[in-house]
């Protein structure tokens, strides 16, 4: 009795971030290349087709896209981290995120980063306004 058949591997060559034909959305995309190998006694022995395709994270849809595009978005994405972790050099955290000490009285504070921009930051006990009242010109 002889055993044969195929079997599909699929590796993920990169997660790239573009905009989606389907959905509208700038959602990762993962791009993925699809191997089918002839089996014999469930041993893989070669390649029958290889198939490249995107998959969007957001609303799920895959594309075939030629293989130039995938070998182009895998070294895309190993650019960019390459140039996100350079050897060498520390990561610094971020500044601001930390209370300010020693701000003299009165002064005015930067907006918390999770304030949405255009609302009213909170105000000091003696400037605040109760209901019914307007603002005054000048305040």
């Amino acid at each position: 009795m002889l055993i044969w058949g195929w079997r599909t591997r699929i590796y993920v060559l990169a997660m790239t971030t573009f905009l989606c034909g389907r959905c509208g959305n700038p959602a990762s995309h993962a791009v993925r290349k699809a191997v089918t190998k002839f089996t014999l006694f469930f041993i893989p022995l070669f390649p029958i087709s290889v198939k490249y395709s995107a998959q969007c994270t957001f609303c799920g849809i895959e594309n075939r896209i030629p293989k130039e595009d995938a070998v182009r978005l895998q070294a895309q994405e190993e650019q960019g981290q390459q140039q996100s972790a350079q050897p060498g050099y520390p990561q610094q955290p971020p500044s601001g995120g930390f209370p300010q000490q020693g701000l003299p009285q009165g002064s005015q504070q930067p907006p918390h980063p999770s304030q949405p921009q255009g609302f009213p930051q909170p105000q000091h006990p003696s400037q605040q306004q109760y209901p019914g009242q307007f603002p005054q010109q000048g305040q």
